[in-house]
């Protein structure tokens, strides 16, 4: 480890943390780790990290706490519940939340964690999904005063290619409801599109290929199209329940701010239909089954 890099925490190894908690430690940060199931820690111990016992025990020597979690809801247990980060954090140091959040709820807890604590708040939901975690080339999109994201930046530099201050607390979590609007309504229309070639007897497991480089071409299309053409469903990289979630906190977001996101409402609804047929722990990919089936 290098003796000059700060001390690091990080709860949440899940599809995304694990990958990003060992660019840390190849990185060399001191790290110490939490998951609510603390087997998935074990690789990260084995490579040298330090296991926290509960949440508060990530702030102990510590400048920076990592979280990538599940929802708003586990976030909120997690720095305020029992045995919580609040009961550790104290000023000067910064959390770092990558998870993907209702911005207004970020608001709420950053305000209230720095008013007990002084603990300051960055939210810095990141786009580009296990491959980009792995690579370390995830977009990351923050909200948090200017020096705090300053401050981090060279850590979140070991984990992504780009991180793009958008303002203040929030305004990370407003630009990944953008980006997941932009992600989930792709999913869908490529997933007709596939189903809609199959149909028409066309080899659907070349349309990425044919599409490369023209106006329709995505990174979606390249990583989608060719695993529906192929139905290769696993492993799963990412899930329905994600795009779910991040959707329905979209279309909040519209409501509160008074802006129309029609298509977005839509997908909602599609991708809760494709959820409720027992498809919320999937990859996405599987979205071109309701469309082979006929269930739309």
């Amino acid at each position: 480890m290098t003796a000059s890099l700060p001390a690091i925490a990080f709860a949440g190894i899940g599809l995304m943390g694990l990958p990003m908690t060992r660019r840390l430690l190849a990185a060399g940060y001191p790290l110490r780790v939490w998951n609510r199931s603390p087997d998935k820690c074990a690789p990260l111990q084995e490579q040298g990290a330090g296991l926290a016992q509960a949440p508060a025990q990530l702030c102990d020597g510590v400048e920076v706490v990592l979280l990538c979690l599940a929802d708003t809801a586990v976030v909120r247990e997690v720095v305020f519940g029992p045995g919580g980060i609040v009961e550790g954090a104290r000023p000067g140091q910064l959390l770092v939340d990558l998870s993907s959040l209702e911005p207004a709820a970020t608001r709420e807890m950053a305000a209230e964690l720095e008013a007990r604590t002084g603990m300051r708040w960055v939210d810095a939901p990141v786009s580009g999904g296990t491959a980009g975690a792995e690579a370390g080339s995830l977009a990351i999109m923050a909200g948090g005063r200017e020096a705090d994201v300053e401050r981090v930046r060279p850590i979140l530099g070991h984990l992504g290619q780009r991180l793009t201050r958008m303002g203040e607390v929030g305004a990370g979590q407003v630009t990944k409801a953008c980006n997941q609007m932009l992600v989930a309504c792709n999913a869908l229309v490529i997933a007709e599109a596939v189903a809609l070639a199959e149909r028409a007897g066309v080899d659907a497991g070349l349309i990425a290929q044919a599409l490369a480089g023209g106006f329709a071409d995505s990174k979606p299309l390249q990583i989608l199209a060719p695993q529906m053409a192929a139905s290769q469903f696993e492993p799963v990289k990412w899930h329905v329940r994600t795009l779910l979630k991040d959707l329905d906190t979209a279309v909040r977001l519209s409501g509160e701010t008074g802006s129309a996101a029609p298509l977005s409402g839509l997908a909602a609804q599609l991708m809760r239909l494709h959820g409720s047929q027992g498809n919320l722990e999937r990859d996405p990919a599987t979205l071109v089954e309701l469309y082979r089936a006929g269930r739309t």
